[in-house]
């Protein structure tokens, strides 16, 4: 059996965000940087050197820093690639890019802007088809190497983009777009392959949407999607990278202030309400 991973979690407190691991307070000074400044291999080194016997509390926040830039990949999955068809009004991009040497990356938020764990996530007010993206998030150091995983909902609005592409910016990237948490598992890519995506919507107490799909089902392998992002960016605090969505609700599905998205990645489980006010 592998040995255990490490899970860094972080909390709200008086003093603002701290963070832990495996449930127990790390030194106040502790930072993310920390971890990514070093080799994969020394990251649990790390960690448990600054690790204390007082257990954790406080309601969690996102895995990141205030400085931990968050992007995201897109047309990974062959879901993905039909649902965009079906939006856009210049559908063959997508296909295009499906099957590209290049795959889609594109700036999705700092960490700042990141809401945690039971934290509210938004539809855009001048947006009409809003949807979750369940996704796995790659934690990678500053050498690019992958060094944990998180869950991610890279929340969007598909009528924009689909009106046109270059609106994708304003379709991925607002004030509540973007949730991650509730932990970072630490571990290498050579683990994560057969994790488990799942999504549920649950509106008024009833079930609207369930789905699941797996990392498998992933056009392009984890390290070539990061490979990409860091080919020409450098990443001195590390980065988190959304990779794909390969479950995406029907086409007559909306997000409505109120509703509960729930997101599974292997066992973590990341869920948040729907607002539309900032």
């Amino acid at each position: 059996m592998p040995e255990k991973a490490i899970e860094l979690t972080r909390h709200q407190t008086g003093a603002g965000g701290r963070w832990a691991a495996d449930g127990r307070w790390l030194i106040p000074s502790f930072c993310l940087r920390q971890v990514m400044e070093v080799p994969a291999s020394a990251a649990g080194a790390v960690i448990n050197a600054c690790k204390t016997d007082t257990a954790a509390s406080g309601a969690l926040l996102a895995p990141v820093d205030a400085d931990t830039e968050v992007w995201a990949a897109g047309v990974t999955y062959l879901r993905s690639r039909e649902a965009r068809m079906r939006e856009s009004d210049t559908a063959d991009v997508y296909d295009k890019v499906y099957d590209a040497a290049r795959p889609e990356v594109f700036f999705k938020c700092m960490g700042w802007r990141a809401r945690g764990p039971c934290e509210n996530i938004r539809v855009r007010r001048d947006a009409t088809w809003n949807v979750p993206e369940p996704e796995l998030g790659l934690v990678n150091n500053c050498a690019g190497e992958i060094i944990g995983y998180t869950a991610g909902n890279d929340v969007s609005s598909r009528d924009i983009e689909g009106t046109n592409p270059l609106y994708l910016p304003q379709a991925k990237v607002y004030d509540g777009a973007c949730a991650l948490g509730p932990a970072i598992v630490l571990c290498g890519a050579e683990r994560m392959g057969q994790l488990p995506i799942v999504l549920s919507i649950v509106r008024g107490g009833e079930t609207l949407f369930e789905g699941s799909t797996g990392i498998g089902q992933m056009k392009r392998s984890l390290e070539e999607l990061v490979a990409c992002l860091y080919q020409e960016l450098t990443f001195p605090g590390g980065s988190v990278l959304l990779t794909g969505a390969g479950i995406v609700p029907g086409d007559d599905f909306t997000l409505t202030p109120g509703d509960r998205v729930t997101i599974k990645v292997g066992h973590l489980q990341l869920a948040n309400t729907v607002d539309s006010t900032p």
